[in-house]
């Protein structure tokens, strides 16, 4: 065993009571994306009592108030800046068991803020971690990743307090990325049998929020009256499903919308139906059309009743792309900690979730794979800890490893990665401004007194 591979075992299990506390802690207490407080602050003390100096999003005057924090650790030798993180956001999911006041950690970010907590804890109960290192180390705690409660957050972007929906490229346009050069985070995995897994990526998506308007009445007496919102959106998602085998496999294109329900009586015919969606896909090509597509259906939907539409489509997350010379890192010291037995990753799948990790590709190197140690379906019911060691403990350890053979011998491998790296975007400004052309929001349906209807699909 290498000396500092022993500093690190005996860290990491020497500040596992803290993690773990911090675990349920972070169970007991969820919040969803932009109102993590309470875990922000609880986090932000233990940082303190540490004696880290965290830069806080909600004490930075440029922007709206948020929650969310980093601390950048200097191995006193110059070098990359590597930014490791985790998220605080929870899920609204009211059936799960132990959901708190509708909320529960169904996705596992109470493990991975724990565990960020317990890699800080390590590097300051055995500081000679960081010998023979060069470079900075960015401890980051980010808000809102699960993309959830759109119209909440449309009406944050409309306040000034984001420009972005999900919290990583919130950070991005914060500028709290412009000076890394290198990421890396650990989900929470429900996988049986291994300890860690990784796939290849996973698919991005554009976010849409689609209001249909019709005109009320009584839905006994007087329906002709009206103009049924519901209908409207019944017959435009109706039109979408019709769509699905025009989809091409290769670009893992989904479709999921649920809407928001009606705010009106039974006996009155409903003036208002919010539906939300993502369309999803491999490649930014692929949702673009599709979304187009997808578009002219929910308009369809409107025209065929008389109802208008409006239609705001938010840039979501983009494709997330693994650099395989920093997934062969990981891999191999996952093997050592653990077994080659215990170690799944996949280098030609792509998962058909998303994450703003995304994002964070797109500019530069990044890495997200997964400790395993929980148990259920993701997003599920049935989601829970079920072995918090495996899930806290074993990325403490898997993530300062990693960070160590990325940082020693003047930091040579992960200027390897970094230098070979092909971004789509040079720069986070110039990613930035591509989004723009992703936005949509404006009415969609004009009725003109002359009979003609007239769809407006584009800016």
């Amino acid at each position: 065993m290498s000396t500092v591979k022993e500093r690190i075992l005996k860290a990491s299990e020497a500040v596992e009571p803290l993690a773990l506390e911090a675990e349920r802690y972070i169970w007991n207490h969820p919040e969803t994306g932009y109102t993590e407080w309470q875990t922000n602050e609880y986090l932000i003390e233990k940082f303190e009592q540490l004696g880290y100096t965290p830069v806080r999003a909600d004490h930075d005057e440029r922007f709206g108030k948020i929650p969310g924090f980093y601390t950048d650790v200097d191995t006193g030798k110059p070098g990359p800046t590597l930014c490791i993180m985790g998220e605080m956001d929870a899920l609204d999911i009211a059936s799960h068991p132990e959901s708190k006041n509708g909320m529960c950690h169904s996705c596992g970010h109470n493990a991975q803020a724990a565990t960020m907590l317990g890699i800080a804890a390590a590097l300051k109960h055995d500081p000679s971690i960081l010998n023979g290192l060069c470079g900075t180390i960015r401890l980051m705690l980010v808000p809102a990743e699960e993309m959830i409660q759109l119209t909440y957050r449309s009406e944050l972007i409309r306040k000034g307090i984001i420009s972005y929906m999900g919290g990583k490229i919130e950070f991005m346009h914060r500028g709290y990325f412009d000076d890394v050069d290198i990421s890396m985070m650990v989900h929470t995995s429900t996988l049986q049998g291994i300890d860690f897994d990784c796939v290849r990526g996973e698919i991005g998506f554009i976010a849409k929020v689609a209001t249909y308007k019709g005109k009320s009445s009584h839905a006994g007496g007087s329906p002709h009256k009206g103009i049924n919102a519901q209908y409207a959106a019944m017959l435009g998602l109706q039109a979408c499903n019709d769509l699905r085998e025009t989809l091409q496999e290769a670009d893992k294109v989904r479709f999921h919308p649920i809407m928001k329900g009606v705010n009106c009586a039974v006996n009155i015919i409903p003036d208002e139906m919010v539906v939300e969606t993502f369309v999803r896909g491999s490649n930014m090509e692929a949702i673009k059309r599709e979304n187009k597509k997808f578009n002219r259906a929910l308009a369809g939907g409107a025209v065929s009743i008389g109802a208008g539409l409006h239609i705001e489509d938010i840039p979501g997350y983009a494709p997330e792309y693994f650099d395989e010379t920093f997934m062969k890192l990981a891999e191999e010291v996952c093997i050592d900690l653990v077994g080659k037995d215990r170690v799944l990753f996949e280098y030609e799948r792509y998962g058909t979730g998303s994450s703003d990790f995304g994002d964070i590709t797109c500019v530069m190197p990044g890495l997200q794979f997964n400790a395993c140690g929980a148990t259920g379906m993701g997003h599920g019911i049935n989601y829970y800890i079920a072995e918090p060691k495996r899930a806290v403990t074993n990325s403490v350890k898997a993530q300062l490893l990693v960070m160590v053979k990325l940082l020693e011998n003047e930091a040579t491998n992960a200027k390897t990665i970094i230098d070979n790296y092909k971004p789509l975007y040079p720069s986070v400004k110039e990613y930035l401004a591509s989004l723009q052309e992703l936005i949509l929001n404006q009415d969609i349906v004009e009725y003109e007194e002359d009979g003609n209807i007239r769809v407006h699909l584009t800016k």
